[in-house]
């Protein structure tokens, strides 16, 4: 990959958190292994989604990546002068993420404001301008957020997200919190806003179908580890590890009735408080070996998609689907 063409690049990313019992001086209980030796890429002007299940460390990555939360280890590269104006995130609950003190005026404005951008006139103009383009009304910026939908104050922290003109937009599960009704419009909406800007998104999702119409590559993690990678096409037609096949054949599909016998997800997932040895999927994998008890599995090339196409299990058979 031409390094001119990145946008962010991390390297062995490490995030644990101490859990502590309760009180002024509470001792350690624990530590969740939410990050463990994450490394990725993002080009300029792609759709890098993340699936998983909860828990995974998707949302600890958004918020170490926005410097929300401070990395134990490892490196983050971000290849613009100013982090702070160039991200943006966009969050599960829009209502949660809204100031209800604040008209949508004001919420949309604060960026500008924030990084000093324009006069209060232009700011105004230019809040009016935002909203019709996530296609709300200029007369909303007077108004409160409980005074909408769950759909429209979504598409008011996509105002927010994009006003300041940044380079690139995290959007951490933005659909769940929505009615089904809805989702495809906000994703939508998303799409055809990261054209017409020319935006570079990372967007995270538990929803396979949503990630299959909008993401140029895919990242799929497991307690805290990334354990297959590849464009899109490569791990919706041919996924590679055991855990991505029984997340795609779970996923409801319309039209392809049931999901095949043998690939679902066996019981639970292990605690991050204390992640397996060896593989950390193997307690739940029906391809599991003695040597996946022990040994750490790389994320390495696979031999039937390419050298853009990588897989962190030893067991590459890919069923058809």
């Amino acid at each position: 990959m031409n390094a001119a063409e990145l946008l962010l690049e991390i390297n062995n990313l490490v995030k644990h958190f101490k859990l502590r019992s309760p009180g002024l001086f509470g001792e350690t209980r624990g530590t969740v292994h939410a990050l463990n030796d994450i490394s990725l890429s993002i080009r300029k002007g792609e759709t890098l989604a993340i699936v998983g299940e909860s828990g995974c460390g998707k949302s600890t990555l958004a918020r170490v990546i926005t410097q929300l939360y401070q990395a134990d280890a490892g490196r983050i590269n971000y290849l613009s002068s100013n982090i702070r104006k160039n991200i943006q995130m966009i969050f599960q609950d829009p209502y949660a993420s809204l100031n209800p003190r604040l008209t949508v005026g004001d919420i949309i404005a604060e960026p500008l404001i924030i990084h000093k951008i324009g006069t209060r006139a232009e700011r105004q103009k230019n809040v009016a301008a935002t909203l019709e383009l996530v296609g709300m009304q200029q007369s909303d910026a007077a108004r409160y957020p409980h005074q909408f939908s769950g759909g429209q104050r979504q598409r008011i922290a996509i105002a927010r997200a994009i006003i300041s003109g940044p380079e690139f937009i995290i959007a951490d599960e933005p659909l769940s919190a929505l009615d089904v009704s809805i989702q495809s419009q906000i994703l939508n909406l998303l799409m055809s806003i990261k054209k017409e800007q020319q935006l570079t998104y990372l967007f995270i999702s538990h929803d396979l179908a949503s990630v299959a119409h909008i993401a140029d590559r895919v990242i799929v993690m497991y307690l805290g580890q990334i354990v297959e990678s590849g464009d899109s096409a490569q791990i919706f037609d041919n996924p590679g590890h055991p855990y991505t096949q029984a997340l795609i054949f779970a996923a409801p599909t319309i039209g392809k009735g049931k999901r095949q016998k043998g690939v679902s997800i066996l019981g639970e997932a292990a605690s991050l408080l204390s992640p397996p040895s060896g593989c950390s999927y193997h307690p739940r994998c029906p391809k599991m070996s003695d040597s996946c008890v022990f040994t750490v599995p790389r994320l390495e090339s696979s031999c039937k998609n390419g050298d853009s196409h990588l897989v962190a299990c030893p067991v590459t058979a890919t069923p058809s689907i």
